[in-house]
């Protein structure tokens, strides 16, 4: 079949989330693969070196410690799924640290949950935290916090935890790294007409429809998780690649704009996602007044809002609520999310970000609401 990749898709991409699974971890769970391992370190640290920005989401953790425990098959009860989650993520974690600082790179973990998702407040603070260390140049790796996840809470799979932090973080690219070649018309395992499907779009109703369930005992996800993963990062605007994990240099190659793996491209470009979700899905709880000069700045610069530029503060909203920002006429002229809260707001209103710390005990974003964060309405 000819190479339809569009090689831009990846080779443009600034900004990539690579998640790899359980099986290729952990060697189908006959523990870490660090040399595996290693191979995808080498790979992050090229991109990074490269001036690439990259966050790996790993599975492993249970899996890994259902090896220490001695555990033969994944349990089912929560509380043991916690206590081999705790005892598998001390050598995960160590694994990618050693790995990562062989080829000069910082490394960082973190542990995320549905809740922090969730709560705007928690999920600006993991965002701002997973912005702060790629700014680094530091390889957050990230896991589901499996020791206090419960029914309620859990993602169920890390490719749907990978798809919600290349929304979080507004990534260009998710790089799902499995145990298959990518997806097929059917399960090649067992169909032998199963056609490789080499570049399809993200949310296509007939890719569910081929999905097979999940191939492995060791992991928790499948196919349909990686489908469902891809359409939940289109969402933001990132185009995803399922590929196998075990591929040669994959993720150097694939910035290089070869053609690897499953392509499934994001039907809505990156900044109109986000200005869609900004202007038609959020209900404001307040706004502020703005100054002649900070209403230029934003509406004509395409600038952030600084609290120096605040007139007024209306309403009460917490950090991560959705506030409108108004010109000295009281006409809303763009709305977006808000570092700080209603109360803190009025401390900073017409303040300069030197005085924050004396005014609020701490410092924090210089913005009141980061450009990233702002859609101009009017």
């Amino acid at each position: 079949m000819p190479d339809t990749t569009p090689p831009s898709v990846l080779r443009n991409a600034k900004r990539i989330v690579v998640k790899v699974g359980s099986s290729l971890v952990t060697n189908e769970g006959r523990g870490l693969d660090a040399d595996a391992i290693g191979q995808w370190c080498g790979q992050l640290a090229t991109l990074v070196k490269d001036g690439r920005e990259v966050i790996m989401v790993s599975s492993g953790a249970i899996a890994e410690g259902m090896k220490r425990l001695g555990w033969t098959t994944r349990p089912k009860a929560i509380h043991e799924l916690q206590a081999a989650a705790a005892v598998g993520q001390m050598g995960l974690v160590q694994v990618y640290e050693t790995k990562l600082r062989e080829n000069g790179i910082g490394s960082a973990q973190v542990l995320l949950t549905h809740a922090d998702l969730a709560d705007r407040e928690r999920y600006l603070n993991a965002r701002s935290t997973l912005l702060a260390l790629l700014q680094l140049g530091v390889v957050p790796v990230i896991n589901e916090n499996d020791t206090v996840v419960n029914d309620e809470i859990k993602f169920g799979d890390n490719d749907t935890l990978g798809a919600l932090v290349a929304n979080l973080v507004e990534a260009d690219a998710l790089v799902i790294l499995t145990d298959q070649k990518g997806l097929y018309t059917a399960d090649p395992r067992k169909d032998p007409n199963a056609r490789f499907v080499h570049v399809g779009k993200a949310g296509d109703a007939a890719l569910e429809a081929m999905a097979g369930g999940a191939g492995s005992s060791i992991g928790s996800g499948g196919m349909i998780t990686k489908i469902l993963a891809a359409k939940r990062a289109a969402g933001s605007g990132a185009s995803t690649v399922i590929a196998w994990g075990r591929e040669p240099q994959a993720l150097i190659r694939l910035t290089q704009g070869e053609a690897i793996g499953t392509l499934l491209v994001a039907q809505t470009q990156k900044n109109q996602a986000r200005k869609q979700w900004m202007a038609d899905h959020l209900q404001m709880r307040g706004s502020v007044s703005v100054d002649a000069g900070a209403a230029a700045k934003v509406r004509d610069e395409g600038k952030s809002l600084l609290p120096i530029g605040m007139t007024q503060v209306e309403g009460e909203f917490s950090r991560g609520d959705v506030i409108a920002i108004r010109d000295t006429h009281g006409a809303e002229i763009a709305r977006g999310l808000a570092n700080y809260s209603s109360s803190e707001a009025r401390l900073i209103c017409r303040k300069a970000s030197s005085e924050f710390e004396k005014l609020l005990g701490y410092t924090g974003e210089p913005e009141m609401v980061h450009r990233t964060n702002l859609v101009l309405t009017r």
